[in-house]
């Protein structure tokens, strides 16, 4: 393409009010795959572009790493520097593990004294730092979920149970188990619950050198079950988002629930 015509394209990509152009947090392990005993190393970060170090880093604080037994793993070297948070893991079991990082708050909206302003925090917070008086007051609880899979040897299921809480997936076809050309399910709940007619987007990294996001706008059916063929080998970002009235703290009336993930698929 002609550099005055990319120009030109990449300015209405950027002004038009799409989700693709948002910003995305992401988990991206160095590998999805490997043997046992090996180590591996994983981004994260908060971008523009997908996989590209540009915005802000993932803090790592609610970092949670399940062991194919279950149980939970220490990430080693952890650091988060200007653009990106890194960690690494050794994978000593054999099997799959899932790495996310998961939070749970609240965001409030009030006026103070003619001024309007924001506020996040916990619930411990909320009490001692916003006005119990404030007027025009609207509370909102949060719970984000960002996750990736990774598999030493053959995979297994048990790191794949869900919580229950808040938006989450679980897989169908196994994460570490995609092909371009084969087509992939995978299972939303909302609480515990099947998440039907969930509208998720799926897009393939790389978007820093495309014109066209290719993003694909999928919906899930009433067992809250999605279906996807990948169209061709990479690293995929999957997004979904619901807002709600089932909080389950007291102060808030309304939910955020959102779920990320990050998925390589392989050649046939």
């Amino acid at each position: 393409m002609h550099r005055h015509a990319r120009l030109i394209a990449t300015t209405l990509l950027f002004t038009l009010p799409l989700a693709a152009n948002a910003h995305k947090a992401w988990l991206l392990p160095s590998a999805t795959v490997a043997t046992a005993d090996q180590w591996i190393t994983v981004d994260a970060a908060v971008s523009n572009d997908l996989f590209y170090f540009n915005h802000v880093p993932l803090r790592l604080n609610a970092l949670s790493i399940i062991a194919p037994d279950g149980s939970s793993v220490a990430a080693h070297n952890t650091s988060t520097g200007k653009y990106r948070s890194t960690f690494d893991v050794q994978l000593q079991q054999s099997g799959t593990y899932k790495l996310a990082v998961v939070n749970q708050g609240m965001f409030a909206t009030y006026e103070d004294g003619g001024t309007r302003r924001r506020w996040r925090g916990s619930p411990e917070r909320f009490t001692t730092e916003v006005p119990a008086n404030a007027k025009n007051l609207t509370v909102s609880q949060s719970q984000t979920r960002v996750e990736t899979f990774v598999t030493a040897g053959a995979p297994t299921t048990r790191a794949l149970a869900p919580s229950n809480i808040g938006l989450e997936l679980v897989p169908v076809t196994h994460p570490n188990d995609l092909y371009a050309g084969e087509a992939a399910s995978f299972r939303f709940l909302l609480d515990g619950k099947p998440a039907a007619a969930l509208p998720v987007t799926v897009i393939p990294g790389g978007t820093r050198y495309r014109d066209n996001q290719e993003e694909m706008q999928l919906t899930t059916d009433e067992q809250g079950t999605l279906h996807i063929t990948w169209p061709q080998p990479g690293m995929y970002w999957l997004e979904a988002q619901v807002q709600d009235a089932n909080t389950s703290i007291a102060q808030a009336r309304q939910r955020r629930a959102s779920y990320v993930a990050t998925f390589e698929v392989l050649p046939q």
